[in-house]
Parts: structure tokens; C-alpha cells; sequence
């Protein structure tokens, strides 16, 4: 992507299924379940870089002896800190420790953390708050009995955080923050600490404390503790919850916004927010890892016997992230690849209009890294399209030997065009300092045009704010002396700010409403704006309200937008012609079937809150706040 963005966190989450001694002897080590969950956050670590957080709990483990550990870091390389931070504890126990000791479950988990059964990663990015310590999950919800410690991580972001608030002020709570992190964990907490409750109340009469204590650890329903929790979130959430005595949760929004899946046999139980990291992690083979369904939690319990059961009525129909398959998921994971290189091919009419049809003097190149599986695609529909137009040349006529040794041998011509310095990150900056940056991140290649005559098609897998373009890559692309640039988005044009887990949160950043306000004050329809800002202020902010910024776009097909886009991003003094081309949203359907979540694109939002949220962003847009909308 020319524009980076900030994006959603990933979830990492190991429960071993036996006994920690089980895989010292098998395994030869006991870091097993370490080494396991590395690896997880490591193949997922393009999720989140501004910090990282791990948590392990021990199983069976006697007064007297802590059982919960946790480490979190901000370090620039978060992820190495941690497990350092881990593997030191282990090496201070195998230098402490006799050999029979260091292999010793008993031993272990009474003088070292992290030797527990039950573990849980988090990788963050920053899309609220303060990228502080404080900010990194997992977050720790404490209490000496057992079965009320909390532990949660997750990838979400809810609509809906003031009135989640308010509910925990009304249950009797005081929290500490305003924030959606809090506020989730706070309420799944209360209805942890009742669950609790309940049973004790039950078995009060029957038993001592201390069996009770084990009585409420063994028939705790984790199922009636997220009913009561979720039941007024709105928002996409791939949420992780371990208790202190070993029973533990992943729960999934009910419209399937966020990605979560599984993968189980005998020894294990391993969730991951991407198909790829559970595959690398455990080995095992793709069509044995599952995807947790929308509004279902996976449920461990203390045992280790695990279910999925629902938890919140399902939306219909289900509206996974479309941005997933785009850009953030490593495209290592098959169904991934096939519908990025997809999204390419289903391009190729346009693009070949675009150059009129003239492939002897194109040259094709992709942004790098994350449109070369689109850019792939692409290729392969051209080379599609070749062979379409050599047989019909063939049948039609008689060419000569000259001619068909011509047309057999021609190919497309590629070459890598733009090159990315990966040291330089312009999303890691403010809007202030961006502008300085995004001129040096992109070099190019010289000398492999023919100047005055070539045409170059670039693809990007999607298009925000359109500053990368104008600011450096046509800039480069220009001085090469191409005839005319054309800049090709795998992704419909983005016009709506996200609300559930994804740094895209005011309108002004987006380049297609840029493009739409030249246009109404082009057209002379600008008073749109002004009926719908009040339209926003009258109920927008009403759960059920429609998104009235659609009605911006009503007016303008996506070909008209996208002139204007190409006129906005066109830097001044550009000599080659420019033209933006975007991928349709049916294209979009065709190329990822299964996930239908495309509120980017087309305003349509999956949870009520999504209305609600881009009324509001539109209304910050209209009086110059610059604040995200959620």
C-alpha cells in the first residue's frame, strides 16, 4: 500500500492439553509452549509493531506460589524483548537447577514464571490512546481467589465505548479510563466475579470454603459469564480471555469482522488471528484449522476439553473484514493469494483500455511489497488476454513465418519500477512530519523507458489518502519520460472511515471524499454538505440512524470520482498523462466470496454503531475537529 496505515493487533493464544511434564519428556525441553507461542507472534508480527504483550498461568499449582506471569513491551522490537525477557528466566533456572531439576515440572513451576500450561500474545498497534507500557495487552484483572483473575487481549475496537461505560457506572463501578480495553475487560470482569458469586452462594451450605472453592473451579460456565458481558458491545472483536484456575475463551463478533481460528488434537489447542501462524507454529494441515464462527466463543476448559458455543445472535449476512484479504493477512495463506491475484486479473479490462490496448509499449510494476500478489494476477489475465488475441489472429488469417515468429514470441513487458526503502515507515510519524518523509521512502529504476513513448501501469492494492502518490511515486515515475502513468487500486475506491479496528477514522484522510467535495462544489451542489451535516446533527448519532454521507456520492458515478482523484493527485509539473483506475466492489465480491464486509467501499456498515460512527466523523470533518470519530 502507498499510504500505510495503522491496522489491527493479532491474538495469540496455546493451551496445553496435558500436563507440562508430559512435554518435557516428549519434547526434550521445557519451553515447549514458549517456543510455540513465539513462533505464532512471529508470522503475525505485521499486525502490530508499537508493542506486544504475553501472560502464562500455571495449572494445579498449591497456595503459596505465584502462577500468573506477564511481560510487555514498547521496545522498538518488542516481540525479541519479551522472549529474551523469557528465555533468560529459563536459562537462570537450568544454570539454579540440577539437570533432573530443569526437567522437573513440580520444580519449575514453583521457583520460575512462565512454566505454565495456558498462554496468551498480543501484537499492538496503536489505534487509540497513548502508545504507552499501560496500553499493551494483556491486560491483568487481579484477585486472590482463582477463578475471579482475568486476563484479556484482543483485536477490536467497539462503537459503542461511552455507553459501555455508563453500564459499568451503573453496575456500581468507577473505571479508572474511558476506553473500550477497559471498559470490555471491567465488564467481563463483574459478570466473572457474579458468576463466582452464584456458585459459591450455591454450594455455601454444602461445603467448606477451600472445597468450594474447587467446586466454583471445576463447574464455572465460562458460556453464561460472555451472554451477560457481550450482550451490549458493538463493534468487531477477536477477544481472548484466561482465568486464573485455566479455563480460557476466544470470542468472536457476531458479524465476523475480525478474524480468529483454531486448531486442536490431543496435546494442544492453538488460536491465532491468521491461518498461516497456526500452519508454521504446529504444522498441521490447512483444512484442519477452523474458523471460529461470528457471534461463537471457543471455550477451553480447565480440563482442557474445549467447544464451540454461541454466545450473542449472529448478523446476518456474515461481513468479515474485506481488508483481511486485501492487505493486512499475510498472503501465505492460500485462499488469501488466490483472491489477491484475483483482484488483479479482474482489472485487466480497464487497464487495457487505459493503455489503448497498446502492450508493445507498456511496462507493468506494482507498488512494492503488498500489491505483488495483485501485480501477479494482473500479469497472468494479460498473458490470458494474449493468448485469446493469438488464436483469434491465427484463425483469421495466414500470417507469415516473420509475423507468427513475432506474435508467439512477444510478452508483457515488466520491470521493478518502484523500489521501497524499508527503514523508512511514513505511518509511524504525525501529519506534520509525513509529508517530509513520503518523498524519500519510494527510488525508482532508470533507464528502461523508451521516454516519450511507453506507457506504465503501476498497481497498488488500495489507495487512502493518495499522498504517496503525489508526493513521491509520480514524481519518480515523471522522471522517467513515460508517455502516460496509470496507477491501478486492487480495491474499490475507500470512501467510508472503519470504526472496528483499523486507523481510518476521519474523513478528510480518505482521497475519493476529497475528490467528492471538488465535485459537489465543481456541480454546484455543495448545499449536499450542508443537508447533511444537519441531517447528522438531528439523529445521526441515533442507534438506527442511516450513514447520511452516502448521499455525498449519490450524485457521481466511481468513473467521475476517480478523474477527480487523478486530478488531485497529480503533482504539479507532471509532463505524462495520468490516469487512476479502481476495482469495482463487485469485482471485489467475485474475488473474495466469503467475506462481505465492505463498509469501506460502500458505506454499509455491519453492527448499528457503524451509522452512528461516520455520522460523527462527517460532523468533525464539517467543524475542522480533527479527533477520531469513535
Amino acid at each position: 500500500m502507498s499510504d500505510p496505515i495503522k491496522h489491527e493487533c493479532g491474538i495469540a493464544h496455546i493451551r496445553l492439553r496435558k500436563p507440562l511434564q508430559f512435554y518435557i519428556d516428549k519434547y526434550g525441553t521445557p519451553l515447549y509452549g514458549a517456543n510455540k507461542l513465539l513462533l505464532l507472534m512471529k508470522k503475525m508480527q505485521n499486525r502490530g509493531q508499537d508493542g506486544a504483550g504475553i501472560a502464562n498461568i500455571k495449572l494445579g499449582l498449591e497456595p503459596g506460589y505465584r502462577y500468573i506471569s506477564r511481560y510487555r513491551s514498547i521496545d522498538p522490537n518488542p516481540l525479541n524483548k519479551i522472549f529474551e525477557k523469557v528465555g533468560k528466566k529459563f536459562g537462570k533456572a537450568r544454570k539454579e537447577g540440577s539437570e533432573e531439576e530443569y526437567h522437573s515440572e513440580d520444580w519449575l513451576k514453583r521457583n520460575y514464571g512462565f512454566t505454565g500450561e495456558v498462554w496468551l500474545g498480543h501484537l499492538r498497534y496503536g489505534t487509540h490512546g497513548k502508545n504507552g507500557l499501560e496500553s499493551c495487552h494483556p491486560f491483568l484483572r487481579q484477585n486472590n481467589w482463582r477463578s475471579r483473575n482475568l486476563v484479556v487481549a484482543g483485536n477490536f475496537n467497539m462503537t459503542n465505548v461511552d455507553e459501555l461505560f455508563d453500564i459499568l457506572v451503573n453496575l456500581g463501578q468507577n473505571p479508572k479510563e474511558k476506553t473500550d480495553t477497559v471498559t470490555v475487560m471491567e465488564k467481563i470482569g463483574h459478570f466473572l466475579d457474579e458468576e463466582n458469586q452464584i456458585l459459591f452462594d450455591h454450594f455455601k451450605d454444602q461445603y467448606n470454603n477451600l472445597e468450594i472453592t474447587q467446586k466454583i473451579e471445576d463447574e464455572l460456565q465460562v458460556i453464561n459469564i460472555l451472554k451477560k458481558s457481550f450482550k451490549d458491545f458493538d463493534g468487531g472483536y477477536a477477544m481472548c480471555g484466561i482465568m486464573g484456575h485455566g479455563a480460557s475463551f476466544v470470542a468472536r463478533d457476531p458479524a465476523g469482522i475480525r478474524p480468529a481460528y483454531y486448531y486442536a488434537d490431543d496435546e494442544v489447542v492453538i488460536v491465532a488471528s491468521e491461518k498461516p501462524a497456526i500452519k508454521t507454529a504446529i504444522n498441521c494441515n490447512y483444512n484442519d484449522i477452523q474458523e471460529i464462527k461470528p457471534g461463537h466463543a471457543l471455550i477451553i476448559e480447565k480440563d482442557g476439553e474445549f467447544s464451540e458455543k454461541q454466545f450473542v445472535e449472529k448478523l446476518l449476512p456474515k461481513k468479515s473484514c474485506t481488508f483481511e484479504r486485501i492487505y493486512f493477512s499475510r498472503s501465505s495463506d492460500p485462499d488469501i493469494y488466490r483472491e489477491r491475484k484475483k483482484l488483479g486479473e479482474l482489472l485487466v479490462p480497464k487497464v487495457l483500455k487505459a493503455v489503448n490496448f497498446d502492450l508493445k509499449n507498456t511496462i507493468f510494476s506494482y507498488i512494492p511489497n503488498s500489491a505483488e500478489t495483485s501485480y501477479l494476477g494482473l500479469m497472468n489475465g494479460i498473458d490470458e488476454y494474449l493468448i485469446k488475441k493469438r488464436k483469434e489472429i491465427i484463425l483469421e488469417g495466414k500470417p507469415s513465418t516473420d509475423d507468427l515468429d513475432d506474435l508467439l514470441s512477444f510478452r508483457p513487458r515488466v520491470e521493478k519500477l518502484v523500489i521501497k526503502d524499508a527503514k523508512l515507515r511514513t505511518f509511524i510519524t504525525g501529519d506534520s512530519e509525513r509529508n517530509d518523509l513520503v518523498a524519500n521512502v519510494y527510488d525508482t529504476t532508470y533507464e528502461v523507458v523508451n521516454k516519450g513513448k511507453d506507457n506504465l501501469v503501476i498497481i497498488d492494492d488500495s489507495i487512502v489518502r493518495g499522498t504517496t502518490l503525489e508526493k513521491s511515486i509520480l514524481t519518480l515515475l515523471d522522471k522517467l519520460d513515460p508517455k502516460k502513468v496509470v496507477i491501478v487500486s486492487s480495491a474499490p475506491q475507500i470512501r467510508y472511515p472503519d470504526c472496528y479496528g483499523i486507523d481510518m477514522s476521519r474523513m478528510k484522510d480518505f482521497v475519493a471524499f476529497r475528490a467528492v467535495l471538488a465535485l459537489l462544489e465543481e456541480t454546484g451542489q455543495s448545499y449536499l454538505l450542508d443537508e447533511a451535516l444537519a441531517n447528522c446533527e438531528r439523529d445521526g448519532h441515533k442507534i438506527g440512524a442511516p450513514n447520511y454521507v452516502q448521499a455525498l456520492y449519490d450524485p457521481f458515478t466511481q468513473e467521475e470520482i476517480s478523474a477527480k482523484v487523478t486530478e488531485i493527485v497529480k503533482p504539479k509539473g507532471m509532463k505524462a498523462d495520468l490516469e487512476v483506475l479502481f476495482q469495482t466492489v463487485d469485482n471485489l465480491h467475485v474475488a473474495c466470496p466469503n467475506h462481505e464486509g465492505d463498509w469501506y467501499f460502500t458505506g454499509n456498515y455491519p453492527t448499528p454503531g457503524g451509522n452512528k460512527v461516520v455520522n460523527k466523523a462527517f460532523m468533525n470533518f464539517m467543524k475542522g475537529v480533527t479527533v477520531r470519530a469513535y
